[in-house]
């Protein structure tokens, strides 16, 4: 499991506190439905630098939120080590997109350019939004500036072409805005 590489896992959600006294850990997930990272088995952390597999042995919704425990944890204190953690999966789990669709993960770090060709920066992370999702790009060297720009996620409006290959997103946008 440790051998895999960045482009064979997907993050998928977030550990983010513990709950309780018998080791249950809050669940922030990036799925849609928020319950499906339950489904994914196993889940992988990285521990000591390494991804490792961890399978859940319950899970459910909560409040607006989810929990689950982890296989073998029995104690809040052993389930503390585990807040803060990525939750990310194998990517042949995910299921099959449709022409044009995208993971989230696949647009992280891509490149974004306008129609001219002017650099803006590189895709840090996406937010979703009532009503749509927004790409949230930094500047970096060689970009027109350093600023952070945050672009609405529309095909064909302004989101113009994605291209995995060469790992650039063409955008209709004002360098200036």
């Amino acid at each position: 499991m440790s051998g895999l590489t960045s482009d064979e896992i997907t993050t998928v959600g977030r550990i983010t506190t513990i709950y309780g006294v018998k080791g249950w850990v809050k669940i922030y997930s990036h799925t849609e439905p928020m319950d499906r990272i339950l489904d994914y088995s196993p889940w992988l952390l990285k521990l000591n630098g390494q991804w490792q597999p961890v399978k859940i042995s319950e899970g459910k919704k909560h409040g607006k939120g989810l929990v689950a425990k982890l296989a073998g944890v029995d104690d809040r204190d052993v389930a503390r080590q585990y807040c803060g953690m990525d939750i990310a999966i194998e990517s042949s789990l995910l299921p099959a997109l449709g022409e044009g669709d995208f993971y989230w993960s696949q647009l992280e770090k891509l490149e974004v350019l306008t129609e001219s060709g002017v650099k803006l920066g590189k895709v840090s992370h996406l937010i979703a939004t009532g009503a749509n999702d927004v790409l949230v790009v930094k500047g970096q060297e060689g970009s027109v500036d350093r600023k952070e720009r945050l672009i609405p996620y529309l095909p064909d409006q302004v989101i113009k072409e994605i291209n995995l290959e060469e790992g650039t997103i063409r955008v209709d946008w004002d360098p200036e805005f």
